[in-house]
């Protein structure tokens, strides 16, 4: 199951969103402190203002009244507050003592009493009483709820633009990983916009120009190998009626058999070297399976007849040469290497439609399961005769890479050699046009 957090977009979404939550924290936690630091600093300030500006009017204006919520009061006043003896509020500890600091040392301040309009209560030793000012709420009445608001908004903002941003970055690599995916299956691979970063551009460049010089030699090797394949063809037809004309038969049998292995690996050759995509009709797969079925029995009515498990449906089609050549290759692989009976399933997978061919013989060792499919390679040197080139699996893999499914080669539980293909849901849709285009209309398509 694909998870969204193992792509590097889910990734960077979740180390964005992450470092943007932690900053806001942050950010919201200092702009706390400090709001309470700057109102503690302009209350002392204010108060202190105060108590100098009372100091003044009494000392230069003594028969003036003072303004509201100011007063001097006798020291022996029955309403002045004592010490605080309890703990106090940490707000108000914290501006009594800068009070303090703020006013000479000898400075008696005192807070008002609890309940009552907020005040202080300060004398100094040149003072004849306690004067009384009135201070800021050390911490007013806010509403929180703006300032949430507005750190949602801020929030929300940021991480938009971090998306975009991260979009932005992972778009040119997602191409990338596509485009080597469609390289690694053996399928057209058009060129890779050469966007983004630096580095990645050098990374993307490098890749267009790898797939451009694999694609020619590639091309090469199939037309060199094509016209080889071609040419012998001919001399194999003069070959093949001159032994037809040979007065002994045990020789003239045995040069027919030889040069019909050599047609067989010639015929080999030209359908490892056509690269060109399918342009035949579809056709149900399950309905070819059971044609092939009956043909080889009709071929060999004493071998044990191919098993079906046919149960995909008439949804799953495939193009006619295709299916041919695919069955063709893999029943002749099973024929002269496995052993019966040899199955034959179809079924509608979790990714796709699936084509299995299976025998019963002893499958291949572990080591060489990775070469099977490899063009020319023979896993037993025995095996060169029959007219067989090493080229039967690695045929059967372009074939369904070319269709656009996968092939894998292993062994099954009851022993014996399995090749499971996998083809797109959406293959019987694909227009016979579409397929005739080739690589061309796909990177048109891109």
């Amino acid at each position: 199951m694909r998870r969204p957090i193992d792509s590097l977009f889910g990734r960077l979404v979740v180390l964005v969103i992450g470092v943007l939550v932690l900053s806001h924290l942050a950010w919201f936690a200092v702009i706390r402190v400090e709001r309470d630091n700057s109102q503690t600093r302009y209350a002392v300030e204010e108060a202190a203002f105060l108590v100098e500006a009372v100091r003044q009017h009494v000392a230069n204006n003594p028969d003036q009244p003072l303004p509201s919520r100011v007063r001097v009061v006798p020291l022996n006043a029955p309403d002045v507050p004592q010490p605080a003896s309890e703990a106090i509020p940490r707000p108000l500890s914290r501006f009594l003592d800068d009070m303090k600091d703020r006013l000479p040392d000898d400075t008696d301040v005192r807070p008002g009493e609890p309940g009552a309009p907020p005040s202080v209560w300060v004398h100094g030793a040149k003072d004849a009483g306690w004067i009384v000012v009135p201070v800021q709420p050390l911490r007013p009445p806010r509403s929180r709820d703006r300032m949430l608001v507005w750190l949602a908004i801020i929030f929300s903002t940021a991480v938009l633009a971090a998306l975009f941003a991260a979009w932005q970055l992972q778009s040119p690599l997602r191409s990338l990983a596509q485009a080597v995916g469609r390289f690694g299956r053996g399928q057209p691979t058009p060129p890779v916009p050469e966007r983004g970063p630096r580095e990645l551009r050098q990374l993307t460049h490098g890749f267009n120009q790898m797939v451009r010089e694999v694609s020619q030699t590639e091309n090469d090797r199939a037309v060199m190998l094509a016209g080889v394949a071609h040419d012998l063809k001919t001399p194999l037809a003069r070959l093949r009626l001159r032994a037809e004309m040979m007065d002994d038969e045990k020789v003239r049998d045995g040069v027919v058999r030889d040069v019909a292995s050599m047609a067989h690996i010639v015929d080999q050759f030209l359908v490892f070297a056509h690269d060109r995509p399918d342009g035949s009709e579809p056709v149900s797969v399950d309905q070819t399976c059971e044609r092939i079925s009956r043909a080889y029995r009709a071929v060999s009515p004493n071998a044990e007849p191919i098993r079906l498990a046919l149960e995909a449906g008439p949804s799953f089609v495939l193009p006619a040469a295709t299916l041919d050549r695919l069955l063709s290759n893999l029943l002749d692989n099973a024929h002269a290497y496995g052993a019966p009976p040899i199955v034959i399933e179809t079924r509608r997978g979790a990714n796709g439609w699936v084509l299995v061919v299976a025998d019963h013989g002893k499958g291949i060792a572990p080591d060489d399961l990775i070469k099977a499919s490899r063009p020319f390679v023979r896993l037993d040197p025995a095996r060169g005769g029959s007219g067989h080139s090493g080229l039967g699996l690695a045929i059967v893999e372009r074939l369904a890479r070319r269709a656009g499914g996968e092939c894998e080669v292993g062994n099954h539980a009851q022993g014996g050699l399995q090749v499971v293909m996998t083809f797109p849901f959406d293959i019987a849709t694909r227009p016979v046009a579409e397929r005739r285009a080739g690589p061309q209309h796909e990177e048109r398509a891109l």
